[in-house]
């Protein structure tokens, strides 16, 4: 075997990439765990507050997570329980229905917030002038489309263009 093969920057590129998500990934869970959220709550009700009208069809939650469908219905029935999402009907097909963010979820989003932004400037963003952050979102955007084609299905696209918030996945 060619030993240089292990310097290839590709493989340099996919293993800076997984120890940088191990690494923020560790310091939000320890920061949400102070709010009595998961890492996958938080983005729950980070996407449902960033769509229209505060809610999503339960398919396009699943859609924008890495979760599978009955994982969807877990973590929303938890949710539910506790008071931070609710489910609606869909009027136009009986067989959907949507996960709408409540007050109470809005409330607890709005205590983490402030503390999850200074951890994203401290150890993700403010690493980065404004040239690199934008070339560096550009491209996650185009990674993420390929592989993650339904990543924002049935978002507000108009979110999407020139913001620069690093909540979105």
């Amino acid at each position: 075997m060619n030993p240089n093969v292990f310097n290839d920057s590709r493989i340099t590129a996919v293993g800076l990439l997984f120890e940088v998500h191990a690494g923020l990934s560790a310091r939000f869970a320890a920061q949400l765990e102070e709010h009595g959220l998961s890492s996958v709550e938080f983005e729950v009700l980070t996407r449902l507050t960033r769509s229209p009208d505060n809610q999503l069809r339960m398919t396009d939650l699943a859609a924008q997570t890495s979760l599978s469908t009955s994982g969807v219905t877990r973590v929303v029935d938890r949710m539910e329980r506790d008071g931070l999402i609710v489910r609606q009907a869909c009027p136009s097909d009986r067989r959907s229905s949507f996960a709408v963010v409540t007050p109470a979820g809005l409330r607890r989003l709005d205590e983490c917030l402030p503390g999850h932004l200074q951890l994203i400037e401290d150890w993700f963003t403010g690493q980065l002038d404004p040239a690199a952050l934008s070339a560096l979102l550009d491209g996650l955007r185009r990674v993420r489309d390929a592989v993650h084609p339904c990543a924002t299905a049935g978002s507000d696209e108009s979110v999407r263009t020139e913001d620069t918030s690093p909540t979105e996945g």
